[in-house]
């Protein structure tokens, strides 16, 4: 059955002053499709869904909305009336339930209780007896536990956290989030993925977090060269054909070129050479020579920065402690830093993490212990506080400010301009005022001048946040190769796989957890079975076992390939499938007796917030029990019955 059409954009274009944001932009958005846009900094992602949503114009084209058709939007500033509270915000969106709660509550605390019979039917017939609860239940999971909180009082990743949760809450035909896991943590993150995949809304969204895009995504749209590319597929479709695209491209382009240079050879010959030619072909050449003028090779981008000699010393945090107030980061805290060592580290927000990084480099003082720093480090420090620029100056000047030419090694040199081109900066953006640059194109510029000073150890704070997917490959890339050391806070699951080699785990309480490898296998050693015998020094044991296994499960999927060809002759349980199939069905009807319990209890909206806050992390945990054991009772079921 064909999928109706929600949104659909003609020929839509947008301009700021000479510049071309969109032009001729063709694209729509069928129901229950979760669509992903990419594009480079500064190429209109925000600007486009500001343009969709109404809060910015454009010069030409048009917008079809399906009639009656609900959207939210998560802007990526959001704003509040600062004198509400969290909870009052979230009844501020206007929606039939969150109105009639409010109206319900207004006849109940006023005398004799005007209209209460009416406002109870409609409770009911808007299912909204268990309103509350569900926004409370929201905000626990985005880490928003005041909910009598002014909302004046909250900082941006707070206020974003609350619209998000607002966003959510009214359960819009199609959601629109602009940059949503912005200001979240790792748990977080993975709550919104999970919600995100098993809701029927239609999704319009920005983000540069990769996995979050493979996971949530079916569709991609790519705006590149002013024009709107659609895959359909997620984000490792999307890759394989976008390569699949520039190679064609390239290929086209050398073609072109190669064409073209015969032609030129041909044109530059005397008159007299030519002169019986047919006139036709020199009109050809013209046009070949726009076409060839006007098609390009897309080129990957590499970047180059030499960094300084780094000695074997690098620094050593001998028993650090550090507290504020009952709040402890540290705790007793040794850590000997490798060379080359490139190390992550990641926990849930207000653990400490950027208050360590402060502490290494002398900002902050350790209450005991102390830190020795080798005399070879030579820190570069990216932060999310530490982007200041002169804004009414030019891309250029503010780079040429720090130096005329950057040494990439070997006798070799780089001009300012030439180094902004690394940066994905074309020579007409350099000579733009800092004042016109999206916020991911001064992200960018930001990491251009750190990396320009050529550190020996780089230290970068959440640098994925509003960077665009190039960016961060062409970064991966670099820090790969970096010949130096490198720590990154980060809560983009991707980037630190691609890039980190050891991880340190924020737990809270001054609990520092040491992983030898890299995100991801740090999640899958905590979703391990056996995972809760594991303690700190035994996550080296624990890898070793697992890559055995892995290893041991190839060998034997290779040596059943032959077999996969024979036909499988049927069979039947086994006594132990039996006793699981039968211990499956008990244990299924166990959890959806549980499941039933904790909804009910979170509808009732009569418990306490800690009440809340267990049962929001209890359900999820639930579901993917519920899933992973109804699975396997369907396997068994198969076999069963023959």
């Amino acid at each position: 059955m064909a999928q109706s059409t929600i949104l659909d954009v003609r020929r839509l274009t947008k301009r700021i002053g000479n510049l071309v944001l969109m032009e001729d932009l063709n694209f729509s958005l069928a129901e229950g499709k979760k669509v992903g846009i990419i594009a480079k900094n500064g190429a209109g992602k925000s600007t486009l869904l500001n343009i969709l949503c109404g809060d910015e114009d454009y010069e030409a084209g048009e917008i079809v909305w399906r009639r009656d058709l609900r959207v939210g939007y998560l802007r990526q500033n959001p704003w509040y009336p600062e004198h509400l509270t969290v909870m009052e915000a979230c009844f501020q969106h206007g929606t039939t339930t969150a109105e009639t709660v409010l109206g319900y509550q207004t006849a109940l605390n006023t005398p004799d209780n005007p209209n209460l019979d009416i406002w109870i039917e409609r409770m009911e017939t808007a299912n909204a007896w268990d309103y509350e609860a569900r926004i409370k239940q929201v905000l626990t999971m985005l880490k928003i536990h005041d909910f009598n909180e002014k909302i004046g009082h909250l900082s941006g990743g707070q206020l974003k956290r609350v619209a998000l949760a607002n966003i959510l809450l009214t359960e819009p035909d199609l959601l629109v989030l602009d940059e949503p896991t912005n200001h979240l943590d790792l748990e977080m993150i993975e709550w919104l993925e999970r919600y995100l995949q098993q809701t029927t809304m239609s999704l319009l969204m920005v983000t540069h977090d990769r996995y979050f895009l493979d996971r949530v995504c079916n569709d991609i749209i790519e705006l590149a060269d002013h024009q709107v590319y659609a895959y359909h597929g997620n984000y490792s479709y999307y890759l394989e054909k976008r390569q699949e695209r520039i190679d064609q491209r390239n290929a086209a382009a050398e073609r072109l070129g190669s064409l073209y240079r015969k032609e030129l050879e041909w044109m530059r010959r005397l008159p007299q050479a030519r002169g019986h030619k047919a006139k036709y072909r020199e009109e050809a050449f013209y046009k070949l020579e726009e076409r060839a003028h006007n098609t390009y090779r897309e080129d990957k981008t590499r970047l180059e920065v030499k960094s300084t000699y780094i000695g074997s010393k690098i620094f050593e945090m001998n028993y650090v402690s550090k507290a504020f107030g009952n709040k402890v980061i540290l705790k007793d805290f040794y850590y000997n830093f490798a060379r080359y060592e490139k190390l992550g580290i990641v926990g849930n927000n207000g653990t400490g993490k950027t208050t360590f990084i402060k502490m290494l480099l002398g900002y902050i003082t350790p209450d005991n212990g102390h830190i020795n720093v080798g005399q070879t480090v030579r820190f570069g420090y990216y932060s999310q506080e530490g982007m200041q620029f002169n804004t009414q100056m030019k891309v250029i000047d503010a780079v040429r400010d720090i130096a005329e030419y950057v040494d990439l090694g070997h006798g070799r040199k780089l001009g300012a301009s030439q180094f902004l081109q690394q940066f994905l900066f074309p020579p007409e953006t350099q000579h733009n005022y800092i004042y016109k640059l999206s916020g991911g194109e001064l992200r960018r510029l930001y990491l251009c001048t750190v990396l320009m000073q050529s550190p020996n150890f780089l230290i970068l704070d959440e640098p994925t946040n509003d960077l665009d997917i190039v960016t961060l490959q062409v970064l991966e890339e670099y820090l790969r190769e970096f010949e130096g050391c490198v720590i990154i806070v980060s809560h983009d699951r991707y980037f630190m796989d691609k890039v980190v080699d050891h991880v340190l785990v924020f737990q809270g309480n001054g609990i520092i957890k040491d992983f030898p490898g890299n995100y991801t296998q740090y999640r899958d050693s905590v979703n391990a079975p056996n995972a809760s015998n594991i303690s700190s020094g035994d996550t080296t044991t624990y890898k070793r076992a697992k890559l055995s296994d892995e290893t041991a499960n190839s060998a034997r999927e290779k040596s059943s390939v032959p077999k996969q060809r024979e036909k499988a002759a049927p069979r039947r349980l086994t006594y132990k499938e039996k006793k699981e199939y039968e211990q499956l069905e008990h244990d299924i009807t166990a959890l959806e007796a549980e499941k039933t319990e904790i909804v009910a209890a979170l509808s009732s909206g009569t418990i306490s917030v800690e009440q809340i806050t267990t049962h929001s992390k209890r359900l999820p945990l639930l579901d993917a029990e519920l899933d992973e054991k109804s699975l396997r009772w369907l396997e068994l079921s198969e076999i069963a019955e023959g």
